[in-house]
């Protein structure tokens, strides 16, 4: 497995291609009419907002792995920062 330091990068990487597989196959059903091409001429708006709704699940099931790994990264920066703002103020009211 990669490093966790790349978490939230893998993570984009992957969510945005479950969305261009979502379009890909949302484009080739509606270039074979399998469903409709386009609602009152806003084809692309149409293919892009049923490829929205199909990958958000998709990505919920099947990125669960690196979702948790994600948040462990962004948990662990936050805690970093948390402790780096707690020190900062003891050596200031030392002074």
């Amino acid at each position: 497995m990669s490093s966790p330091k790349f978490a939230t990068l893998r993570y984009t990487a992957l969510r945005i291609g479950l969305f261009l597989a979502s379009f890909a196959v949302v484009w080739v059903l509606a270039y074979f009419r399998i469903i409709p091409i386009a609602v009152a001429g806003s084809n692309f708006v149409w293919l892009l907002l049923l490829a929205i709704v199909i990958s958000a699940p998709l990505s919920f099931v099947l990125l669960r792995k690196q979702r948790d790994a994600m948040s462990e990264q962004i948990v662990a920066k936050v805690d970093r920062q948390r402790e780096r703002l707690t020190a900062n103020r003891s050596s200031e009211d030392d002074l």
